[in-house]
């Protein structure tokens, strides 16, 4: 499905050419470090010989030219988290008082005077004036796939792990219907995997068949082929469904088919 499509893409392993082996591999190679937070998932992981060898990219993380992770925060001006988003590797990190994204309200100040922040992998409790940076989301530190689970924090680290294991095996079904809870990641997830299919640019649907869109734009005719009953490499079945009428207008970026496990440009595992 559309999600172990784009949990392949987002893998890390410590195996490999020059890399560790499964034996030597101790628990401290193994065990999640402060340094992971919002570069590494600390729950999606594999349960065999392989945990902790092989995870997967937290939601925000940028790798940067030199190959280091980075992740997003917003800097505190003048007592008052800006929009502006500063990437940090770790070492950068360090030197910094960085606090959680629900220690500001809506406007970006600081709810109470003094605030829970990190510093050199210590968690301190300090005036909200010496907070340097603050997280840009809650859902920083954990992989898309995780960020699925509605109330996350409300569960056991270990079915966490499991359901977010879990929700890459789904077989895509016939009629996909979307979640009646979701966490706001269901869209970016379609949108991201490549699945559906998006309109390129503006404009009005002329032909819809089971097969084709076309779409009359200001300038010329885009035509949209979609995949039909296809086989993926898990023997799954990839089938592209129009999901716009004759007569529609459109705007650049809409979904106009739905993929497998995508309906109405949200992922729908069930």
């Amino acid at each position: 499905n559309p999600l172990a499509e784009l949990t392949h893409k987002r893998r890390l392993s410590a195996l490999g050419p020059g890399g560790l082996t499964r034996v030597q591999a101790k628990e401290e190679v193994r065990d999640v470090h402060y340094t992971h937070y919002g570069r590494i998932c600390p729950i999606e992981t594999p349960e065999g010989e392989n945990i902790g060898l092989i995870t997967s990219l937290a939601t925000y993380t940028k790798v940067n030219e030199f190959g280091f992770l980075e992740t997003p925060y917003r800097k505190v001006v003048a007592g008052k988290a800006s929009e502006e988003a500063v990437y940090l590797d770790t070492r950068e990190e360090d030197e910094f008082y960085i606090a959680g994204a629900d220690t500001i309200d809506k406007e970006g100040r600081f709810v109470d005077s003094q605030a829970m922040a990190r510093y050199r992998g210590e968690i301190v409790s300090v005036p909200r004036e010496k907070i340097h940076y603050v997280d840009v989301s809650p859902k920083q530190m954990v992989s898309v796939t995780t960020s699925l689970i509605p109330f996350l924090e409300h569960n056991d680290a270990n079915r966490a792990l499991m359901g977010s294991n879990m929700q890459r095996q789904v077989v895509p079904l016939e009629n996909p219907e979307q979640p009646f809870v979701q966490t706001g990641m269901e869209g970016k997830v379609a949108e991201d995997s490549m699945s559906g299919i998006r309109a390129k640019s503006e404009g009005e649907v002329i032909l819809v068949d089971a097969d084709h869109i076309r779409i009359k734009t200001t300038d010329s005719i885009d035509e949209y082929k979609l995949s039909k009953f296809k086989r993926s490499n898990q023997r799954t079945c990839i089938n592209q469904r129009p999901i716009v009428s004759q007569g529609d207008r459109v705007k650049k970026g809409d979904f106009i088919a739905d993929g497998a496990a995508i309906s109405e440009g949200k992922l729908s595992l069930g």
